[in-house]
C-alpha cells in the first residue's frame, strides 16, 4: 500500500469504529427507529459503502485490544479513544471476533444488525444470539472471537526477541566499523526497523517490554535501539503511515551517534560532568550530523535522521544544545525522539548513576518539563502509550504481594497487568499474571496498587521475568 493510499484506508478504518460505536451508543438509548439512530445510521452506512466500493469487501475483526480492517491494523487517535475501547468492551460481552460486510447495504441491513447486536447482550449465549439474529440479513455475517493460544504468544515473544537483539547487535558493529573509518551501509538498518515497524503494529506491547531490558556495560547499544521502538510506537499512536515510522525508526537509532567521538574518559567518566565534560558533550549533535553525512549512501532518510541528531537535545523551548542563531521549528521527528531519549536514559543504568530511576519518577520529572522542553500535545499521547504505571515497574499490591508492570491496559491506565513474582510474605513465587482491571461479583477490584518500589533494593533483575 502507498503512503497516502494507506493513509486514507487507516482513516477511512478510524471512521467506521468510530461511527460504528456511536451508532451502538445511540441505540443503547434509543429505538432503532429513532431519527437519532437513523441519522448515525445512515453516515455509516455511507462509510461502510465506500469501503466496499474501494476493497469489495470489509472484515472488521478484532484482535486482543486492537481493531483490524482485512488484515491491518487500525491506529487509534486519542479523539476516538473511548469509541474504540467502548467498541473493544462491547465485542467481548458478546464473544464477537468479526462482523464482514460482504456488499454494499442498505440503512435496513444495518438497522436489524444492530438490533441483535443489542438484544444479544442480554442472552446467556450472546455470540450465538448475534449470528442467529443477522443469519437473514444479506450482506452481513459474524465470526466468534477467537483466544490467543498461548504458544502463538510465546512464538511472537520469540520472535520479537530476536529482532530487538538483532537490532542491538547491529548498532554496537556500526558504530564499531564507524569509528574504525570503514564505509557503512545502512540497508541492513532499515530491514531491522522495518521488522520492529511490523512488531510494533501486530503487538505493541511485547516489544514495548523489550525497553525495559537495559544493560550497564552496553548502555549506548541498548540505548539507541530502546529510543528507536519507543520512537516508534509513539509515532505509530498519532497515525504516523508504515513508511514514516520506518524513517522515523532509522532516525531515532543514529539520534546519537555522535557520542562515539566523545572521548571514552569523559563518556565513561565514574563521577559528575564538570563544565569542561559537558562542553565536550554537548558538541556530540553536530559530530552526529557530520558522521550521518558521510555514510555510504546519502538518501531523504540520511538526511532526517541527520536533522533529529542535531536537534534532539534543543527543547520544544530552545532551552538546550545546539545553540542557534535563527529558530526555526523543530522537525516533528526531534520532538518523538526527545520523549524517546529522555525516558529511556532516566531509566537505565550509567556508569555515573548506577541506580536507574524508576519509570513513574521518571515520567513525573518529565511531567515537569511538559510545555518546556516537551511538546506538550506529544506528552499527551506518550502517557497514554507508557501508562501512568510503565512496564518494568516494581509494585506492591494491597495483597502485600510483589510484581512488574507486564502489560498496560489502555482503557485504564492506572489499572495494568502485573507479573506476580513474591507473595504476601516476600517469599519468590512462580511468577503469574493478574490483571487490576479484573473485579469480584460485588463490583469490587480483585487487587490495587499500593506503592511503586525500587527494584534495586530487592535485587531483581526485570530482565529475568521480561524475557
Amino acid at each position: 500500500m502507498a503512503g497516502r493510499e494507506e493513509y486514507n484506508f487507516h482513516k477511512s478504518a478510524q471512521d467506521l469504529i468510530n461511527q460504528f460505536s456511536v451508532v451502538i451508543r445511540t441505540a443503547h438509548i434509543h429505538d432503532t427507529n429513532n431519527i437519532a439512530v437513523t441519522l448515525a445510521v445512515d453516515k455509516l452506512v455511507k462509510i461502510i459503502n465506500t469501503q466496499i466500493r474501494q476493497e469489495n469487501n470489509i472484515n472488521l475483526t478484532l484482535k486482543g485490544e486492537f481493531f483490524y480492517s482485512n488484515d491491518y491494523r487500525i491506529r487509534y487517535s486519542l479523539e476516538f479513544l473511548s469509541n474504540f475501547d467502548f467498541l473493544i468492551g462491547e465485542f467481548k460481552k458478546r464473544e464477537l471476533g468479526s462482523v464482514i460486510f460482504n456488499r454494499e447495504v442498505g440503512p435496513e441491513d444495518v438497522k436489524a444488525f444492530i438490533q441483535a447486536f443489542i438484544v444479544s447482550a442480554s442472552s446467556e449465549t450472546p455470540y450465538d444470539s448475534i449470528r442467529e439474529g443477522v443469519s437473514g440479513v444479506g450482506g452481513i455475517s459474524v465470526d466468534r472471537l477467537k483466544k490467543i493460544v498461548e504458544e502463538d504468544f510465546l512464538d511472537m515473544r520469540k520472535m520479537i526477541k530476536k529482532t530487538y537483539f538483532n537490532a542491538v547487535s547491529y548498532s554496537r558493529g556500526i558504530i564499531n566499523k564507524i569509528k574504525s573509518g570503514e564505509k557503512v551501509n545502512i540497508k541492513k538498518a532499515k530491514r531491522i526497523i522495518e521488522s520492529m515497524v511490523d512488531h510494533i503494529l501486530e503487538e505493541e506491547q511485547i516489544l514495548l517490554g523489550m525497553t525495559a531490558i537495559k544493560n550497564y556495560d552496553d548502555y549506548t547499544y541498548y540505548h539507541s535501539v530502546n529510543v528507536s521502538i519507543l520512537s516508534i510506537a509513539l509515532g505509530q499512536r498519532l497515525g504516523l503511515s508504515r513508511k514514516l515510522l520506518t524513517e522515523l525508526g532509522m532516525a531515532a537509532l543514529f539520534h546519537d551517534i555522535g557520542k562515539m567521538e566523545i572521548p571514552s574518559e569523559v563518556l565513561n567518566k565514574p563521577t559528575n560532568f564538570t563544565d569542561d565534560d559537558w562542553a565536550i558533550i554537548k558538541k556530540h549533535p553536530v559530530w552526529g550530523v557530520k558522521a550521518l553525512l558521510k555514510l555510504k549512501k546519502l538518501d531523504d532518510i540520511t538526511i532526517r535522521a541527520a536533522v533529529v541528531a542535531f536537534e534532539h537535545h534543543q527543547h520544544v523551548d530552545y532551552s538546550g544544545y545546539p545553540r542557534v542563531r535563527k529558530r526555526l521549528e523543530l522537525d516533528l521527528f526531534s520532538r518523538i525522539v526527545c520523549f524517546a531519549d529522555q525516558y529511556d536514559a532516566m531509566t537505565s543504568a550509567r556508569v555515573y548513576s548506577r541506580i536507574p530511576m524508576s519509570p513513574d519518577k521518571a515520567l513525573s520529572i518529565m511531567m515537569e518539563r511538559y510545555g518546556t522542553q516537551l511538546d506538550p500535545l506529544l506528552f499527551k499521547f506518550f502517557i497514554n502509550m507508557i501508562g501512568v504505571f510503565p512496564i518494568g515497574t516494581l509494585v506492591m499490591l494491597d495483597s502485600k504481594e510483589l510484581g512488574l508492570v507486564y502489560e498496560s491496559n489502555q482503557l485504564f491506565l492506572s489499572r495494568p497487568r502485573i507479573l506476580i513474582i513474591t507473595d504476601s510474605k516476600g517469599k519468590k513465587v512462580d511468577s503469574h499474571v493478574v490483571d487490576l482491571a479484573a473485579k469480584n461479583a460485588d463490583g469490587e477490584y480483585l487487587y490495587s496498587i499500593i506503592k511503586t518500589m525500587d527494584p534495586g533494593k530487592y535485587k531483581i533483575n526485570l530482565a529475568e521475568y521480561l524475557l
